[in-house]
């Protein structure tokens, strides 16, 4: 089993969770983050512009079998690309062990 962490626009959320639920998708996690790098966001308050130190994006969670994990990772990068800096990064880690607390399932049941 792997995780994909995500970090994505907030504007292609809608795009990218469709698009994962057309694979099959069935749950994930998402968080409000913040982030910084190469990407440079300037607000305008009251007529005056303003570079932001940190810029909002979205972070989406998944658990999934080993064999979905190179569709996930393809939709997301179809579904939330837009070319520009500041499209997000894609992080898959190997994961020991997952639990269903409700039932108590574990491994890929437990998905």
């Amino acid at each position: 089993m792997k995780k994909i962490e995500a970090v994505v626009r907030l504007s292609k959320f809608d795009a990218i969770r469709d698009a994962l639920a057309d694979i099959g998708v069935r749950f994930f996690t998402m968080s409000d983050v913040k982030g910084f790098g190469l990407q440079k966001e300037q607000r305008v308050y009251r007529g005056s512009v303003y570079d932001a130190d940190y810029i909002a994006r979205l972070q989406l969670d998944i658990v999934a079998n080993d064999s979905k994990v190179d569709e996930i990772v393809e939709t997301i990068v179809k579904a939330g690309r837009t070319g520009k800096t500041g499209d997000g990064k894609i992080v898959v880690y190997d994961v020991s062990s997952i639990t269903r607390v409700r039932t108590g399932e574990t491994g890929a049941d437990a998905l």
